[in-house]
């Protein structure tokens, strides 16, 4: 199948089948959210599991009507951060036309607007939520190069190519179904922003059940192990580097996040590097050197435990 046009992409999605698409976090597995066939398509891809929730994306704040519950927490923050990297988890609206199996049965949906001018123009030429998770197998390294998504999801998949991401790193969720909002899952706008526009503290989660992607305690993970917070690398064991600021010697292969320690750069390059190394000859592992708890870093550390759980 390999790589499809702006019209084709459109014409598939309009037609019920999942095509890869590109966004400014990361390449989503793009399927109509109003067709129940078709994101069973995209859980059967990726082998989701089907209680993990899929966020849906549009072209325009004006689609939300109809989606979700007005909010008025929501219009702030849709300002603020739309189109870009935010997701935010609304009440479903009782004649919501995104079928169940999106929200994995709750009652809430996930929602985004994409700042990729590519997405828009094919979400524009659909005119209806596109859902789209990362378009990988389920539970690994998520795709920020169109041969990320060929060497995850195979040849057979078609795929809108818009070169690399952007942000490189997945959006932040929001969560506002409740009376506090709460960060669902860090991403790549900084908490500290999105509580600025709100003039509020945003609550953190620990419920069980999933309420957004990227809950999933074993996520985002290479094949090869991953080792956090290395300052030297391990004896008799071969380990690729991720670093960030200035490299320790003595690993048997480097990847740099960001020479300067900017955590936006570190942000867009940490998939593209786990994909690197993972892929590797030789390696017996990953060590990544610490990253400050702040800013873009706290999604960035997110990523990271995840992905050392995972294998």
């Amino acid at each position: 199948m390999g790589y499809v046009t702006l019209d084709e992409a459109a014409r598939r999605l309009l037609a019920g089948e999942v095509v890869a698409i590109p966004t400014e976090t990361v390449y989503g597995l793009a399927a109509d959210a109003t067709n129940a066939a078709a994101v069973a398509g995209i859980y059967a891809a990726k082998g989701r599991p089907d209680f993990n929730p899929l966020i849906s994306h549009i072209a325009a704040p004006a689609q939300l009507a109809g989606l979700a519950l007005p909010d008025p927490r929501a219009e702030k923050l849709a300002a603020a951060f739309w189109p870009g990297a935010l997701t935010l988890v609304l009440t479903r609206a009782p004649d919501c036309p995104v079928v169940p199996a999106v929200s994995a049965g709750l009652d809430s949906l996930a929602v985004r607007i994409p700042a990729h001018p590519l997405a828009r123009a094919l979400l524009a030429k659909v005119n209806r939520p596109v859902a789209a998770p990362s378009a990988n197998r389920s539970g690994h390294v998520s795709p920020t190069r169109p041969e990320h998504v060929l060497a995850s999801l195979g040849p057979d998949i078609p795929l809108l190519d818009g070169g690399p991401c952007q942000v490189g790193l997945e959006s932040t969720v929001v969560g506002l179904t409740g009376k506090q909002p709460l960060l669902l899952r860090p991403g790549g706008i900084a908490a500290e922003a999105i509580e600025a526009v709100l003039g509020e503290t945003l609550g953190r989660t620990q419920d069980a059940k999933l309420q957004s992607p990227g809950m999933l305690l074993k996520h985002y993970a290479p094949a090869l192990p991953v080792r956090l917070d290395a300052t030297a690398p391990r004896p008799g064991l071969r380990e690729g580097l991720l670093s960030f600021g200035p490299a320790p010697a003595g690993f048997a292969a480097h990847f740099s996040l960001s020479a300067q320690g900017d955590a936006a750069e570190a942000a867009a390059n940490l998939y593209a590097g786990l994909h690197a190394l993972d892929q590797q000859a030789g390696l017996q592992g990953i060590a990544v050197m610490p990253i400050p708890e702040t800013g873009l870093g706290a999604a960035i550390n997110d990523r990271l435990r995840r992905a050392a759980r995972g294998r």
